[in-house]
């Protein structure tokens, strides 16, 4: 967790990522599924953004494997189908609407739980150099909780306007977008105890 991602690291991690991206965007292609689309749309803009942003920052490993994999889940949960047997919310029946726990935890609830938990991390790395030099730790944690929270809103925007512009979503109502931002929060809580309880990543401060 503590020491910056190796120039080997990245390049594993950028080509595991556009295997699973190419492969998605063919299968979303081929199957005009055009709100995923969007989305692999919104991964790739934001795959560019982690890569600008971690030139200056110098994310760990750990980091950029994580965010990898949750761009595995959320194209995993457009791409895979599951039998219709299986306890699922409403008509569709792709893994985002799977009933982990019936009618109380879902696939989806999943992601973004882990999702936003990632980006507290990644939030948190990112603030530190500017936060600290004086070891708060709690101011630290708190701004990157509520930094996390707010990507988080920022993507339930995506997800509105994805409804707005395509005729048939999966993206439920206003229940759906409240529980969203509660697994968000939750996922961002327990990545706060992970980094309070974990060794903080020590950074140079003359680096950049």
């Amino acid at each position: 967790m503590s020491n910056p991602a190796s120039k080997s690291s990245e390049r594993f991690v950028i080509a595991f990522t556009s295997l699973y991206v190419l492969a998605a965007s063919v299968f979303y292609v081929q199957n005009r599924n055009w709100e995923f689309i969007l989305y692999v749309f919104v991964v790739i803009v934001a795959g560019l953004l982690i890569k600008n942003i971690h030139s200056k920052v110098h994310f760990s490993t750990g980091i950029l494997w994580c965010l990898s994999i949750w761009g595995l889940m959320h194209m995993l949960g457009g791409l895979i189908q599951i039998p219709i047997s299986w306890p699922h919310n409403g008509d569709s029946t792709v893994l985002y609407s799977l009933w982990l726990i019936p009618d109380y935890f879902k696939y989806d609830h999943l992601v973004h739980g882990y999702g936003f938990g990632v980006c507290t991390w990644v939030c948190w790395q990112v603030l530190r150099p500017i936060v600290t030099g004086t070891h708060e730790y709690v101011s630290e944690i708190v701004l990157a909780v509520l930094a996390a929270n707010g990507l988080g809103a920022f993507n339930e925007l995506i997800e509105f306007f994805a409804v707005l512009i395509i005729p048939s979503t999966n993206v439920g109502g206003y229940i759906n977008t409240g529980w969203d931002l509660v697994f968000n929060l939750i996922g961002s809580l327990i990545a706060a105890c992970i980094i309070w309880f974990g060794k903080p990543i020590d950074i140079d401060l003359q680096k950049n």
